[in-house]
């Protein structure tokens, strides 16, 4: 018994790299990409194209054509086909932070030639628009007070209309809130405009002022807030809403102290999302506010400035006072828009409910 299992063949062990399959470096991706964007220049250099949007095209098609050969030759075709995928998600990604860079850049070296304690805190009063000098204070003041009181008015009109549409609405009129609401959402912001102005202005009575275009401005501001605080409500587990329930917390109550403070991160994202929406409009308030050079601190009386119109009023013009105005007032939008993003951001933190012990 022993001589026959000593005579029996020994099978040998296999390798341990015989199951694997060659894989290429780590550093490769970020080698076929330097290799593309050479590529690309000397492609661009060598056809005459001048255009640096030309030459990151071809970069970006030799990347993602370089990465498949070169992954189908060592790793496999299957492999190289998530490769591809991942690359054009890639590509994607720099197409759509390049432009947002550029313009940026542009707008700080431009703006921050005339952004000074002077360009913030003086208006355009007895300053010609071919002339140097003058400031934004008017127009700042304006947008902020427009776009407040915008959202006073639309933040909880939107709030409160995806609330029922997410806990209480089932039947036929919640189906045509949401109709409307898909409908105002592509709405041109010249027709609000031009309903508040046929309403509040030609109807009513009321002349120019602040107040008429921030009625405008909420009217683009309601649909954003809706459809974004609906889809965050939906988000909320249902196991939260049954637990408070259960433990006989009337509904309203659920609402108000479990939905709304698990989903306020999302909430103020969407707020912020519309604010930034209406900020940067010029229609509604160059039919309703009308513009003005002077101080007007009361929004519901007079005309009004803001920002995105004296960007526009001041490029009109065309001078080179005038355009570095215009690059400056450009740069204070931006940054209005940014430090109301934090501010939301840092207030939603500070709500949203804890996690862990």
């Amino acid at each position: 018994m022993s001589h026959a299992i000593q005579d029996r063949p020994v099978t040998a062990a296999p390798r341990p790299g015989s199951l694997s399959h060659a894989r290429l470096p780590r550093w490769t991706p970020a080698a076929v990409a330097a290799g593309s964007i050479a590529a690309g220049v000397g492609i661009g250099l060598v056809a005459g194209w001048h255009s640096k949007i030309q030459w990151g095209m071809i970069a970006a098609l030799v990347f993602v054509v370089a990465t498949y050969a070169l992954t189908t030759k060592v790793e496999g075709r299957r492999q190289a086909k998530d490769r591809v995928a991942t690359s054009i998600v890639w590509v994607c990604f720099v197409l759509a932070v390049v432009p947002l860079l550029s313009l940026a850049w542009v707008t700080i070296s431009k703006g921050i030639e005339v952004l000074d304690g002077y360009f913030l805190s003086h208006s355009m009063n007895g300053v010609l628009d071919a002339e140097a000098g003058g400031g934004v204070y008017h127009a700042l003041l304006g947008t902020i007070e427009q776009v407040a009181i915008a959202t006073v008015i639309a933040a909880p009109i939107g709030l409160l209309t995806a609330v029922y549409l997410v806990e209480y609405g089932g039947g036929k009129l919640a189906q045509a809130v949401t109709f409307f609401v898909d409908v105002m959402t592509g709405i041109p912001s010249i027709v609000a405009g031009l309903f508040i102005l046929a309403t509040w202005n030609l109807m009513l009575g009321f002349g120019p002022s602040g107040f008429a275009g921030a009625m405008a401005l909420s009217i683009l501001m309601m649909p954003v807030v809706v459809r974004s605080t609906e889809e965050m409500l939906k988000l909320v587990p249902n196991e939260l809403r049954e637990a408070s329930l259960a433990l006989g917390i009337p509904k309203w109550r659920t609402i108000l102290k479990v939905v709304l403070p698990t989903a306020i991160g999302g909430i103020t994202t969407g707020v912020m999302l519309a604010i930034a929406r209406i900020t940067g409009e010029t229609a509604p308030v160059l039919l309703l506010v009308f513009g003005t050079k002077l101080i007007n601190p009361n929004p519901f009386e007079g005309a009004q400035s803001s920002l995105p119109l004296y960007v526009y009023e001041q490029f009109a013009v065309g001078t080179d006072a005038a355009m570095a105005r215009a690059w400056g007032a450009a740069l204070v939008l931006i940054a209005f828009v940014m430090i109301l993003n934090l501010v939301a951001r840092g207030i939603a933190r500070w709500k949203a409910p804890k996690t862990g012990r």
